[in-house]
């Protein structure tokens, strides 16, 4: 097993849409990137702690590997808006990689730089590429949100829509059933 952390955004949606994937074993969302230990939610949406909203995944790289993670990463949120991703705006928004390893570091930049040559978006891209710091998983409230409240206001209306449009662009890479 092998193990990736990301930020796009809120982490009720990242979770929702990595957790669907065939070879991720587990998703939990946390805090990184932060200098406060231990940060709380309410903290961390304040801005005042440094980290970032994001999730550790756990994935068996015979099965998905971490170049197609960066992939799905990259198009399931907007990495050209510094510290936001739709009406979720401050530094725990951000686009960014916490790199676990120098390889992950190096497959980023890597990436990055693919896309910078293909001219993928019409903006520049601000994704954040750090080694991975001061990791807080989240409040267990927080664990499996989509899945658990499916019919709350943010996820039928934000979350819902992103995975549907992530299942019909991913369909290959989905875990049987489409989970």
């Amino acid at each position: 097993m092998a193990e990736a952390t990301f930020g796009g955004g809120c982490f009720w949606c990242t979770e929702a849409i990595f957790q669907r994937l065939d070879g991720v074993t587990h998703v939990e969302p946390g805090y990184s990137g932060g200098q406060t230990d231990n940060p709380t939610y309410e903290a961390v949406c304040r801005g005042t702690t440094g980290h970032a909203e994001v999730i550790r995944i756990e994935y068996d790289p015979a099965v998905i590997d971490y170049e197609s993670l960066l992939e799905i990463f990259f198009q399931t949120h907007d990495p050209t808006t510094l510290n936001r991703q739709g009406a979720d705006v401050g530094t725990q928004y951000r686009s960014v990689i916490f790199s676990h390893d120098a390889a992950q570091k190096d497959a980023a930049e890597q990436f990055l730089k693919q896309l910078d040559a293909a001219k993928a978006y019409s903006s520049p891209i601000v994704t954040e590429i750090s080694p991975l710091t001061n990791y807080f998983a989240a409040e267990n409230y927080h664990q499996n949100y989509f899945d658990s409240h499916p019919s709350q206001s943010y996820c039928a209306a934000v979350i819902a829509p992103k995975v549907d449009k992530f299942r019909r662009k991913f369909a290959a890479k989905l875990k049987e059933g489409g989970a």
